[in-house]
């Protein structure tokens, strides 16, 4: 079973967007059972909130079931051991995960848009209320990620 972490900010846009995007796409592949999928913030200023209602908005008019209950919580040093992989969306994000996890020896922390193969950021729309073109971005970086795996596995 893969281990997947998705971390952004605060763990109320981004990275829940990613989390439930990724968990409908493998549903849609058939390869449930294959992935454990969650989300995290480098950040504690949002613990304990919920998903921010324009990402719940956003998720709902694609059809993308999510928890409710999700809340938004704080990566932890151990995470680093719990997952395969970490996916970033900014490289903000990038930069506090080298210090909550003193670097990244096994090489398990990668930018969401890596695998897209664009070397740009995830559109964060907390400052540009553009929901969408998140939405997009994430689900480009998804897809190409499930495709190499499915590639490599055959």
């Amino acid at each position: 079973m893969r281990r997947i972490l998705f971390v952004c900010h605060g763990n109320i846009c981004r990275s829940p967007m990613a989390e439930f995007i990724l968990k409908a796409l493998v549903k849609a592949y058939g390869l449930d059972g294959l992935y454990y999928i969650e989300s995290a913030g480098v950040s504690d200023e949002e613990y304990g909130n919920p998903i921010y209602p324009p990402a719940k908005r956003c998720l709902n008019q694609h059809g993308v079931w999510f928890d409710p209950r999700k809340t938004a919580r704080e990566v932890t040093r151990s995470d680093y051991q719990r997952f395969d992989r970490i996916i970033y969306m900014d490289h903000s994000n990038r930069r506090w995960l080298d210090r909550i996890f003193g670097g990244d020896p096994e090489g398990k922390i990668h930018s969401m848009m890596s695998y897209a193969g664009k070397s740009r950021d995830v559109a964060d729309p907390w400052y540009t209320g553009d929901f969408e073109s998140t939405f997009q971005d994430i689900l480009e970086g998804c897809e190409a990620m499930l495709s190499g795996e499915t590639v490599s596995q055959a």
